[in-house]
């Protein structure tokens, strides 16, 4: 029996890349078929060597995965993933993390994808794959493509009417792949040998066309069978039909004269960046039409880290009241403007205020292009639309000329007093000298997301948040895949106490790793975003004493360093010591700042999101 379920289509062909990294473990055939980490205390795992033909399922998804892109998956064990994690062991271009959690391996996949471009997490039947299943709403939620493997009960047990265990009691033990038909763009269970590998090369493909998670479920009995099917060398090229239909060119002209037409004629054209640039792959695209039309150019708040804050006419973030100053100002008296792959939800709308000038602004989405009060055409791929575009529009900087008029630039916080209570503001301040090229920033959802927006990112600086889905504790999980993904790099997360008592494990997993993260732990004694929505004595947590938890965590084993900050002076201090002699391992520096030390920003967001949320009753 085979159980597939799919949602749309998607493109013709996806160019294999096979990818390995410094990072991954180094494996070593032995005798008898057992192969070994060089990197492990341990006695050695007695495992199918990776290059046995005929090939198994296991091998051939492992060897897939590679061949995407794939160097590390995250992972939690079950009785009924166990021989699949042996496969992944086992295959050379492959590092398994184990996470302390399913849902931290989910975030772990969700913050790989965003720099490597796709991940993958694997996880046990049920109590594992709904346990995942939040991190996998939020990668849903972000156009991220993240293959969930979960290792499935025997395949004899479907149609048996028998109850096992790690289910709810039901011989329907179906519950696990019917949540994920709501939150991932194809479902495979494999419970055969005959079209497994077509169903793996299916969801794969999806997976990367469509730019959203997929599901596959493998029972536990097949994984270490071979079949001829597995055995093709070299692996056939991923290549299917087309997610969003190929550019009608008919379409494309008519839709890049009305548009040039719009813009020409306007005085003051801005043009604004959202997030779907991403799953577009349009950001060269984006570039080329920016170079070519000299307008002001703005970002969303989810898309902050796609366009370079050093272009020459980008004037900040775009969020209603609490934008970048005098970016609000520009764009909402613009008399045209270009909004590509914006995401107007509620949260990036500041609460649905926005109110540039809807009747002149051409909504550019993936796959059409929108025109006020006009037609829609479709189907434009948005890279083919900006880059036709960029021939047809006319050099126009008015609003980048007015906005530098206006411009005043904003003042550093004061210095503090001797011994005075840190500040919020005092310590982005010192984050803000603290970020290079190689370097990215990780902000939980919280009032980090208004400090981090303010922070100008040098080049090639990376910045991740998760807005829409807004996951409190997404954060850390984030940062341990993201890190891995770019060993390179050095990752800093701003983090609130709260977020962090959400999924604080996997600090343990960073260290194990070797990570060189720096993270800033917020404390001030609870939720803070929360008390600006609705104050309440369930908004004030426990406090714990978190260096106290990392050193614990650390345990003598790993290179790990913290402290606890009060003070500028302290601070400047610790950053010292975290870029300087602590410069090659993981830096923990908890900030003790007082409750109510919030940003306008946060006040500004609350007051708008409880005006929203508590409007009347319809009668």
């Amino acid at each position: 029996m085979s159980v597939t379920q799919e949602n749309g289509s998607f493109q013709t062909e996806t160019n294999p890349m096979a990818t390995t990294t410094a990072h991954s473990p180094r494996i070593k055939p032995l005798n008898n078929g057992i192969v070994a980490a060089d990197n492990s205390a341990h006695a050695p795992l007695i495992i199918p060597p990776p290059t046995t033909l005929p090939s198994t399922l296991g091998h051939y998804l492992a060897r897939r995965l590679v061949q995407i892109g794939v160097s590390d998956i995250f992972s939690v064990p079950g009785d009924s993933n166990l021989v699949l994690l042996d496969y992944f062991v086992a295959e050379k271009g492959i590092n398994l993390v184990g996470c302390c959690s399913e849902i931290n391996a989910g975030y772990a996949a969700d913050g790989y994808a965003r720099r490597r471009g796709v991940g993958a997490c694997a996880v046990s039947f049920t109590v594992g794959g709904l346990s995942l299943i939040n991190a996998i709403a939020g990668a849903y939620s972000e156009d991220l493509p993240v293959t969930c493997i979960v290792g499935g009960p025997n395949s004899n047990d479907y149609g048996s009417k028998r109850i096992i265990h790690h289910t709810i009691g039901l011989p329907d033990f179906g519950q696990e792949l019917r949540c994920f038909q709501n939150l991932t763009c194809y479902q495979a269970i494999i419970n055969n040998l005959e079209d497994a590998q077509w169903q793996i090369d299916t969801a794969i493909s999806k997976c990367l066309e469509e730019s959203k998670p997929v599901y596959i479920s493998i029972c536990c009995n097949v994984v270490s069978i071979p079949h001829p099917s597995f055995s093709i060398q070299p692996l056939i090229p991923f290549s299917t039909k087309c997610l969003y239909s190929q550019t009608n060119q008919l379409s494309l002209e008519v839709a890049v004269a009305k548009a040039a037409q719009l813009l020409n004629s306007a005085v003051k054209p801005v043009i604004v960046a959202g997030k779907k640039l991403r799953p577009a792959k349009a950001q060269d695209a984006f570039l080329e039409l920016v170079d070519t039309c000299s307008y002001a150019v703005v970002v969303m708040p989810s898309a902050k880290g796609l366009f370079s804050e050093h272009h020459a006419h980008f004037i900040g973030t775009y969020w209603g009241t609490i934008s970048t100053a005098f970016c609000c100002e520009t764009v909402e008296i613009a008399d045209a403007s270009i909004f590509v792959g914006a995401s107007l939800d509620e949260l990036e709308t500041l609460a649905f205020s926005l109110t540039y000038k809807k009747n002149k602004a051409i909504m550019v989405e993936i796959d059409r292009v929108v025109f006020p009060n006009g037609p829609t055409f479709v189907p434009i791929l948005m890279k083919d639309f900006l880059q036709a575009l960029a021939k047809h529009v006319k050099p126009n900087p008015t609003a980048y000329e007015n906005y530098r008029r206006i411009y005043v630039p904003e003042c550093s916080p004061p210095e503090s007093d001797p011994g005075e209570a840190l500040r919020v503001n005092v310590l982005f301040k010192h984050i803000q000298k603290m970020l290079s090229s190689q370097m990215s920033v990780i902000s939980e959802t919280g009032d980090s997301w208004f400090h981090c927006q303010k922070l100008k990112l040098p080049k090639s600086c990376g910045y991740e948040m998760q807005l829409l889905y807004a996951s409190i504790g997404w954060s850390l999980g984030a940062t341990l895949g993201y890190a891995q993904a770019a060993p390179q790099d050095r990752v800093i997360l701003c983090v609130g106490d709260g977020s962090f008592q959400m999924t604080p494990q996997e600090v343990s997993t960073m260290i194990k790793l070797g990570q060189k993260n720096i993270i800033f732990l917020i404390n001030n004694g609870g939720y803070t975003i929360e008390v600006e929505l609705h104050d309440g004595p369930y908004n004030v947590i426990k406090n714990w004493d978190y260096t106290a938890i990392v050193d614990a965590m650390h345990n003598g084993d790993g290179n790990c360093w913290t402290t606890k900050v009060y003070t500028e002076e302290e601070l400047v201090n610790a950053v010292e010591t975290a870029m300087g002699d602590r410069n090659d391992c993981l830096c923990f520096i908890e900030v003790i700042v007082h409750r109510d030390d919030t940003s306008k920003e946060l006040l500004e967001f609350g007051n708008k999101l409880v005006a929203c949320s508590t409007r009347p009753p319809r009668l």
